[in-house]
């Protein structure tokens, strides 16, 4: 990935108020396609119009630039099935479900995230889970291979 486009495309999204959750580049060098999935910052969920909204900011700065082909096609949408993978994803996600590989935990499984640690001295963090069945389990965030927010009908 273009670390220039993916910096464009973060400072555009800060600017008006959304965090790039994944930018993706595929299509042709003639014909690229940018994917940006975005999430709203105070937790609701992103609509049709924050999409339209942040494809504006987007294109604004797109199209000043040399970043991309001038036949680019911008796709926003929402997170979906939200990646975990910074300590303050996890930390701004407790209370919440996610799926979550760890092969040396178990495997695959879905569990409440219950809160994210510090290991004092080490620096390494603990994720604290509570699959539905079971008792909760701290694992470190090393270990968490991939992870994913759930969606979970109460």
């Amino acid at each position: 990935m273009n670390e220039e486009l993916q910096h464009v495309v973060s400072n555009g999204l800060d600017e008006i108020g959304f965090d790039l959750v994944e930018l993706r580049q595929g299509g042709t060098k003639s014909r690229p396609v940018l994917e940006v999935r975005i999430d709203r910052r105070d937790g609701e969920k992103v609509t049709v119009d924050d999409c339209a909204r942040a494809s504006r900011a987007l294109e604004a700065r797109l199209d000043t630039g040399s970043l991309v082909s001038d036949r680019y096609v911008l796709q926003v949408s929402s997170p979906g099935e939200r990646p975990l993978r910074t300590p303050a994803e996890w930390r701004r996600f407790v209370g919440r479900w996610a799926s979550v590989l760890a092969p040396d935990a178990g495997g695959r499984f879905e569990g409440e995230i219950l809160a994210f640690e510090l290991v004092d001295g080490a620096g390494e963090g603990v994720v604290l889970l509570r699959p539905e069945r079971g008792e909760a389990r701290r694992i470190p965030l090393s270990q968490i291979k991939e992870a994913r927010l759930a969606f979970r009908f109460s």
